[in-house]
């Protein structure tokens, strides 16, 4: 194993597929000990993938949208292994794609409190053991949607994404804390195993979708999406001591859209 997280504890949520799962099978295999917190059924295979390859892996289900499923899953990191090094905060994703007069308020409200409330809930759970310890780190997955279409409540909940990593790393700098984003721009990935609202899909035209696809390829310079690895790498950099000067900063991942 490679030691770059060796002896370090990791949460990371959402991590049952996609983004989650690729940085929390590569912090393992670089020696981090990894907390997997999804109320996918899956989370199983991630940590049987884990300790297949050698590494340390456990995982909890709670509701990351309540403080109090936040909260259980940092004491159940805590619990396990005694710290909290590293928090990796990628639950959220857009659910409905359309335009905004399309939206109702139950729909403006459940795109908020996915995209938003698990990174807000966990950032301060996260506090309680980090600021005893002197130490941690925070890396809050975003995206490049802050500026983009058919998807404004999202767009809004993540750029609250933005606004919180750069203002608590303000606040804890100087506390051995540092507090990062990535914001990802689109990204190649399997079929979801579990769809984040299985009823979305019967409120909302192919073509509205299709425009979020067609803007997210126009607005990279490169002209394509990226891969698992490609939106991995990075957070897993930020994580790392290898970025032991970096905070308050969001880095696009977006084959050059700035979002």
């Amino acid at each position: 194993m490679n030691a770059r997280f060796a002896g370090k504890v990791m949460v990371v949520t959402g991590a049952a597929q996609g983004i989650g799962r690729a940085v929390a099978e590569g912090a393992a295999a670089k020696g981090a000990r990894v907390l997997i917190v999804d109320r996918s059924p899956h989370r199983a295979e991630v940590v049987k993938a884990i300790r297949k390859a050698g590494g340390v892996a456990e995982a909890i289900s709670v509701n990351l949208e309540t403080w109090s499923g936040c909260a259980k899953a940092m004491a159940k990191a805590a619990d396990l292994w005694g710290r909290i090094d590293i928090l990796v905060n990628n639950v959220g994703g857009t659910i409905w794609a359309k335009p905004f007069e399309h939206y109702d308020a139950l729909q403006i409200d459940a795109e908020i409190r996915r995209s938003l409330f698990p990174t807000l809930y966990c950032c301060r759970a996260a506090l309680d053991h980090m600021l005893p310890q002197g130490a941690g780190v925070i890396v809050n997955v975003s995206s490049i949607a802050t500026h983009g279409l058919n998807r404004v409540p999202y767009s809004a909940a993540k750029g609250g994404v933005n606004a919180l990593t750069a203002s608590l790393a303000w606040e804890v700098a100087e506390r051995g804390i540092r507090v990062v984003a990535t914001a990802p721009g689109g990204t190649e990935a399997p079929p979801r195993k579990v769809p984040r609202n299985p009823d979305a899909a019967e409120d909302q035209r192919a073509d509205w979708y299709q425009t979020i696809v067609d803007q997210t390829i126009q607005s990279s310079h490169m002209k394509r999406y990226g891969t698992l690895e490609e939106q991995a790498r990075p957070i897993l950099f930020l994580a790392s001591d290898e970025a032991s000067y970096i905070t308050g900063s969001v880095l696009p991942v977006g084959g050059g859209d700035q979002g």
